[in-house]
């Protein structure tokens, strides 16, 4: 079957909307008498009259009535089609947004196998800090950064809880915290051997656990190991936990962090973690975005090589 014309349906559900042919022109951007015109076109195309007309009002017909919500199912279904072509535009690249420790110590090292394995697909890695206002943690603070760093990317890996209403998620790294540091520091003027040992070092701080979930990395390892008289309070802050590894790695001190990122030094015996025991960490990395960039095959491609490396991970 033949459709009317669109620019005809268009000019009577906006004149149907309105109940006004002066309005539906407005809103079209168009003169009220090319509205009128693609109504009366549709009319005899259909053999239906559409609007009982008065002096200054228009009043649907029973039978305009009657296809107006269809009418106007339509047009979203319309809409969202559109939106699906236009997020294959540059199928070929994309943009994936993710903090700068993550980015560095985790993705970079990767990254050369995805290349292998889609030399067709460009991927811009964007590397940002999330902005945390005071009292702004948490769920909140999550949710803000997702729709900042998605309103120029089209996939956000992100350190938190991972309740996203609304986007596709992935559950990518579940994450531990341990002491790490400097083989140096074994052996050195006051080893370390035990926890309790931790009382003669300098400590060094990643940030990352006080400034998203309210509860320093310390704070964290220390309660679950049951060690006290450590000073918490001493030592340098690092933001980034980039730098706090180079720290530990020039024997600082003794640094309270996520051991997945620190996979290449660790393997490399540029640091070592001195204590057995990881604890497991409420929040994780989580790969988040909208259901229309998964419709892209290069986001889609580059969803499943992230998941597939993170399943091999594993912690030294």
């Amino acid at each position: 079957m033949r459709l009317p014309p669109l620019n005809a349906l268009k000019a009577f559900e906006a004149a149907a909307r309105h109940l006004s042919v002066k309005r539906a022109a407005a809103e079209l951007n168009v003169t009220p008498a090319a509205v009128s015109h693609q109504i009366r076109t549709l009319e005899e195309y259909l053999g239906v009259q559409l609007f009982h007309r008065y002096n200054r009002a228009l009043e649907l017909t029973d039978a305009a009535r009657a296809c107006l919500p269809k009418l106007r199912e339509g047009f979203d279904c319309l809409i969202k089609a559109v939106e699906v072509l236009r997020a294959q535009k540059g199928t070929g690249a994309f943009t994936v947004s993710a903090a700068p420790s993550f980015a560095a110590r985790w993705l970079m090292p990767r990254l050369h196998r995805f290349f292998e394995a889609h030399p067709e697909v460009d991927v811009r890695v964007s590397a940002r800090m999330r902005q945390i206002s005071e009292g702004g943690k948490g769920t909140v603070a999550e949710r803000a950064t997702i729709d900042a760093w998605l309103a120029d990317s089209d996939i956000a890996i992100l350190y938190g809880r991972g309740d996203y209403p609304g986007f596709h998620v992935d559950k990518l790294l579940p994450l531990t915290v341990t002491p790490i540091c400097s083989p140096r520091l074994i052996t050195g003027q006051s080893p370390l051997t035990r926890p309790e040992d931790l009382r003669s070092h300098m400590l060094l701080h990643d940030d990352t656990g006080d400034l998203y979930d309210g509860e320093a990395f310390w704070e964290v390892w220390l309660k679950t190991a049951g060690v006290n008289g450590v000073d918490t309070t001493r030592g340098p802050h690092f933001s980034h936990a980039v730098l706090a590894f180079e720290a530990a790695i020039e024997g600082a001190g003794v640094l309270a962090t996520m051991p997945v990122l620190a996979a290449a030094d660790l393997h490399a015996a540029r640091l070592i973690t001195p204590f057995a025991l990881r604890v497991p960490l409420q929040s994780a990395y989580y790969l988040v975005c909208t259901d229309t960039a998964m419709t892209r095959p290069a986001v889609s491609a580059f969803r499943e090589w992230l998941l597939s490396e993170a399943a091999r991970e594993e912690e030294v």
